[in-house]
């Protein structure tokens, strides 16, 4: 079927269906206020970007203002990253994600998070489905992560630093 070009650059004329979402839109997704970054741990931050309560997933932005290890951890579902500044690797690879990198990690996969000490400032956006455990060396929980504690997190955050704890509202789906 052809159109002709005023059909192409016509926006779709029917409604949306009502059980549709709402559309997320940031336009800022380094953000210029720095309350934004809620802190995860010592030179650990993330901007969320999407909290999908409905299917348990967050997308964030992580930065890490300081080399070191992070974290170890697994997830029982895929993540995929994409490193916007800086680079990383995990300590069970030989791999290095730098920027400009895309990560795709397979569900049940344990890895220990590590930004070199010459790395001033790490920026990865991350897509986490499910749950992330954190683990000893051994594979033991030691904790554990979801979209429900990353909101937790974000109220909190956000309501000690002026923005209101309701300012995460517009990330959750």
């Amino acid at each position: 079927m052809s159109q002709n070009d005023d059909e192409q650059r016509m926006p779709y004329q029917l409604d949306m269906p009502n059980e549709a979402g709402v559309d997320i839109v940031v336009p800022d997704a380094i953000p210029r206020d720095e309350r934004v970054w809620v802190p995860q741990a010592d030179n650990v931050f993330f901007r969320p970007l999407c909290l999908n309560a409905s299917q348990g997933y967050w997308v964030n932005v992580l930065k890490v203002t300081k080399g070191g290890v992070l974290s170890r951890h697994r997830h029982p579902q895929p993540v995929h990253g994409y490193v916007l500044k800086g680079r990383w690797r995990y300590l069970e690879h030989d791999w290095v994600a730098e920027e400009g990198g895309y990560v795709y990690e397979p569900p049940g996969e344990t890895h220990t998070l590590v930004v070199p000490d010459d790395v001033a400032e790490m920026m990865t956006m991350f897509q986490v489905n499910g749950v992330m455990c954190y683990v000893d060396p051994w594979g033991k929980q030691t904790g554990y992560e979801d979209v429900f504690t990353k909101i937790d997190m974000c109220r909190a955050h956000y309501e000690a630093v002026g923005l209101g704890a309701d300012y995460v509202d517009q990330f959750i789906r």
